[in-house]
């Protein structure tokens, strides 16, 4: 009996075991299923991350162009000026004049774009460029270069004006911060270009140098015009114009699964519905943001004032004047003052970087806090060294220091999250517009400062001046306390919900669920 129970337990055990080896193997195909599965997620999650970074670059080449013509032409004026013998005051018209011109192309910009497209509105804005920089380059005469010139600020207003609104469109949440700081980031290396180009071809004769210097600006828009056979149309545009399938086979390339891209697709559609409505169908863009609703006069508030705060903070004044300050820090030499200026340009560059790692991480409020209190330190600090240590070497450091903390700080936050705001903050039926005109305001403000630092400086010194700065700066802390909420990981749709809502702008922290999307649909 105890050899049969034995026998049993054996011949059970064998079962057993023989049970168990086949759990393992069924265990094992699923594990490696999982497996297979995860890979596969990783590796397509990866292709949409490289396919985004694609978009995100080729849209910002025309950034690319507004830096490098800020940048070469500070070196290529002096050759032109020899080579065609301008005045002085055409000298200051030439130079001044893309901030004036660019408005031009920034609030046609946002028309164009709703009715040709997004894509096709960077692909003009590129064509314009081309053809401003072949004249300039080649041109006998000041009328002609101007002619040039004015060409290329027209598709530069439109280049930098529609990149930030493609990229916020196409991009997904967790990313958006990130990839719409590009332009910005793209704008200081396209300085940094300018500067390399007149180095190295400052050798050249004068009647040739500075012509390459202005033809090499031709390059990256070539290259946008290869990215346009990459890079795909705005889903939310496809979506305004009904092409449904086409918005649906675009966010599937830019999300990371098929259930994340219908789910954006229905709150595209849902945002695209309310624009349609009978409400706003009465109603032209213009006349809305001429006479606003109370959550469309947030927006604007918002938007327009960041982009506006952005220059009157003064970082024009402070990296295209760096020498001026320097020299009346007590720097002689030029080879410091070269120094002390490349020292900045560097330093904006950096950090300019670091903040497409953190704008997504840390928060776009946080950020702003943080670059604001930052600057209107520094800028205090380079104020008070001006009055009262110039000529001391510890004074020298001093201002040296403060010029390169602005610059960092300015870039680490408000530099880059201006855009950032701008671009996603607005509903689809005005963004293209009112981003327009938040561009305006930034170039009006660009050209405001640039054009009156040195006249302002001599009134009241340019320790009185950065004085000034310092307290606007301090303007825009309670600016960004006041009137800006946080959007990170907010889709779109959720951040004008945001602003339809009193209360949830005031609890900007607070994410918006599904429930209360719908309840404030209902609502409408």
């Amino acid at each position: 009996m105890g050899v049969q129970e034995n026998g049993n337990g054996i011949a059970g055990g064998k079962n057993k075991y023989k049970r168990m080896d086949s759990d393992a193997l069924e265990e094992d195909i699923v594990l490696s299923n999982n497996l297979q599965d995860q890979e596969g997620v990783f590796v397509e999650k990866r292709d949409t991350r490289i396919y985004l970074l694609a978009c995100a670059i080729f849209a910002s080449l025309n950034s690319v162009l507004l830096g490098y013509d800020v940048g070469v032409m500070s070196g290529a004026i002096l050759f032109i000026k020899e080579d065609l013998k301008i005045s002085e005051v055409q000298e200051e018209v030439l130079v001044g004049i893309l901030s004036i011109i660019s408005l031009l192309g920034s609030l046609a910009g946002g028309k164009m774009s709703d009715a040709i497209g997004r894509k096709w509105t960077i692909a003009f804005a590129t064509f314009v460029f081309q053809s401003g920089a072949a004249i300039m380059a080649l041109a006998p005469s000041f009328t002609i270069l101007m002619t040039g010139r004015l060409l290329a600020g027209v598709g530069i207003g439109f280049g930098i004006m529609i990149a930030p609104v493609y990229i916020a469109e196409i991009s997904p949440s967790a990313v958006r911060g990130s990839l719409t700081s590009f332009p910005e980031i793209f704008i200081n290396i396209g300085i940094l270009l300018g500067y390399i180009s007149n180095y190295a071809f400052s050798g050249l004769p004068v009647h040739i140098n500075w012509r390459v210097m202005l033809g090499i600006g031709i390059l990256p828009s070539i290259l946008m015009g290869v990215a346009l056979f990459v890079i795909p149309e705005s889903p939310r545009w496809l979506v305004g114009q009904n092409r449904i399938e086409e918005a649906r086979a675009v966010l599937s390339k830019t999300n990371d699964s098929e259930k994340e891209a219908e789910e954006r697709l229905a709150e595209i559609q849902l945002a695209a519905d309310l624009a349609n409505s009978e409400k706003h169908e009465a109603k032209a863009v213009w006349q809305e943001l001429l006479k606003p609703s109370p959550a469309v006069r947030k927006m604007l508030i918002t938007g327009c004032g960041i982009q506006c705060f952005q220059q009157i903070t003064g970082i024009d004044a402070t990296v295209y004047y760096s020498p001026t300050i320097f020299k009346d820090a007590g720097i002689k030499s030029e080879t410091h003052l070269l120094a002390a200026t490349v020292a900045v340009g560097f330093t904006k560059t950096i950090f300019i970087l670091i903040a497409i790692f953190l704008i997504d991480k840390v928060g776009r409020k946080p950020l702003l806090y943080i670059s604001t209190i930052g600057m209107t330190v520094s800028l205090l600090s380079l104020s008070l060294t001006l009055s009262f240590m110039s000529d001391e070497k510890f004074g020298i450091e001093l201002a040296i220091l403060s010029v390169c903390a602005n610059v960092a700080f300015f870039s680490v936050g408000i530099g880059p999250i201006c855009w950032v705001l701008s671009s996603e903050i607005f509903p689809q039926r005005l963004r293209a517009q009112a981003s327009a005109l938040g561009a305006v305001g930034s170039r009006v403000s660009s050209g405001a400062v640039s054009m009156s630092f040195l006249s302002v400086s001599a009134a009241i010194t340019v320790g009185g001046t950065f004085f000034v700065f310092s307290l606007i700066s301090a303007l825009s802390v309670a600016f960004v306390h006041t009137c800006v909420p946080e959007t990170k990981g907010k889709s779109l749709e959720q951040i004008e919900m945001m602003f339809q809502n009193e209360g949830e702008l005031q609890r900007d922290e607070v994410e918006l669920g599904d429930v209360e999307v719908q309840r404030l649909v209902q609502k409408e």
